[in-house]
């Protein structure tokens, strides 16, 4: 599996850890349903000395215990043929991280996400993990679907929450 990066943020002479590694999920609740999926189809670029990073997903990558779900997904509601990716280009407030030194660091990511075509400014909290020299990072935040236009038809409106909650986990950075 390859998923080009956008490279819009790093310059050649800056170092990046890359993972691939790891899963990116979401999970919609609402009051007659609850939808989880899963997706694995991902590049994660981070600079430790610059704190620009960026994440590529690739959209057809969700899984979803039902496949019925699955294809509605991907053709009623983010529209994967015409928007096959979602980007994150920002920066990390890394000023206080280590790479030398087994911690848990709290992080802020400010910057843009691009979902079905519509780029949003987005600040979301998680955490950077120094283990024995190994770089993995976390983040769990909600979008409203209405922000990036992705509408909710009126006879699932109770079956699809209005909000969705975001888990980032990306791990194994080289």
């Amino acid at each position: 599996m390859h998923i080009s990066s956008c490279h819009r943020g790093f310059s050649p002479a800056q170092t990046l850890l890359t993972s691939t590694t790891g899963t990116i999920s979401f999970y919609s609740e609402a009051p007659l349903e609850k939808i989880e999926a899963r997706n694995r189809k991902f590049v994660v670029k981070y600079d430790p000395s610059s704190g620009k990073i960026e994440a590529t997903v690739l959209m057809k990558g969700f899984e979803f215990k039902k496949a019925l779900m699955q294809e509605h997904f991907n053709e009623n509601y983010v529209e994967s043929d015409k928007y096959p990716k979602s980007f994150f280009t920002g920066s990390v407030n890394t000023q206080e991280i280590s790479l030398l030194k087994n911690n848990v660091y709290n992080v802020l990511a400010s910057g843009t996400l691009t979902l079905h075509g519509v780029s949003q400014k987005v600040s979301v909290p998680g955490s950077i993990t120094i283990k024995d020299g190994s770089l993995s990072l976390k983040a769990v935040f909600d979008i409203q679907l209405a922000d990036y236009k992705i509408k909710i038809p009126t006879v699932v409106r109770n079956n699809i929450g209005k909000t969705v909650t975001i888990t980032i986990v990306a791990d194994h950075f080289k």
